[in-house]
């Protein structure tokens, strides 16, 4: 499904990743781990088609065909979708006015009928509910007065109601409780299917432990220094990043 090949790219004439080269098939996930400052984050953005991001070199195919000559909209519209590290606000749009725009602006851009009301209301309610979302919160503003764990919910309830072909996760464990991420993987598991691909970046094993990767790969220094299974991170969770900064050296 996915396949990054020889990536370089940055921003500001800055380079940060230095030839990222991987594949995830349709179906699995992977963890993208990492230091602070590896390029994790950089890759997030780069295949999301963040503006500001610059590629000087390689390729990123989504089922076989390029996706660097299209803008952000475009790449979402073929089912790329990026759950932020820091999920914005968006004050005086209620978060279901948000989701229904961004739903049926999607399907509009792919051929498809609009969602009717009744089947639009009936698909968030089931959604919400299963992340613990309560109809109250879907008229609020945007992420505007939501907690940490709020903010993260809704982003994964997005992901549900957009029903991407390929996931990005940007450290959505950061800033959450055990509690909230418990009901956050629950979502996030719940979306795992033999059509969709997932990119789960995290600095920590604990997120790991409810979302279990089929690969884990380990970045430094803008380069995939080391692939295995899930128990690479857990020896990374006992002895660091050290050795791998090293060898990126």
């Amino acid at each position: 499904m996915l396949e990054i090949r020889n990536l370089h790219a940055g921003v500001e004439g800055n380079e940060i990743l230095k030839g990222i080269g991987l594949t995830v098939r349709a179906g699995e996930v992977h963890a993208i781990m990492g230091p602070n400052g590896s390029g994790k984050s950089t890759l997030a953005y780069v295949l999301a088609g963040k503006e500001d991001y610059e590629v000087t070199e390689g390729e990123i195919l989504l089922d076989g065909e390029s996706v660097l000559g299209m803008d952000a909209d475009e790449r979402a519209a073929k089912g790329v979708f990026l759950a932020f590290q820091y999920p914005m606000e968006i004050p005086g749009v209620a978060t279901m006015q948000f989701l229904r725009t961004a739903v049926n602006a999607q399907r509009k851009r792919r051929g498809e009928a609009e969602l009717t009301t009744p089947e639009f209301m009936k698909r968030v309610r089931e959604s919400a509910g299963k992340l613990k979302i309560d109809q109250e919160m879907l008229r609020r503003a945007v992420n505007v007065g939501f907690s940490g764990g709020e903010k993260k919910r809704n982003e994964i309830l997005q992901m549900a109601m957009l029903e991407p072909r390929l996931c990005v996760l940007d450290e959505t464990d950061s800033g959450l409780d055990i509690d909230a991420l418990r009901i956050v993987a629950d979502g996030v598991n719940a979306l795992r299917s033999p059509d969709r691909a997932m990119v789960v970046i995290t600095h920590y094993q604990r997120l790991l432990d409810y979302i279990v990767p089929d690969v884990v790969h380990v970045i430094s220094k803008g380069r995939v220094v080391r692939t295995g299974g899930k128990e690479l991170a857990l020896e990374l969770e006992a002895n660091g990043y050290a050795q791998y900064q090293e060898e990126a050296a």
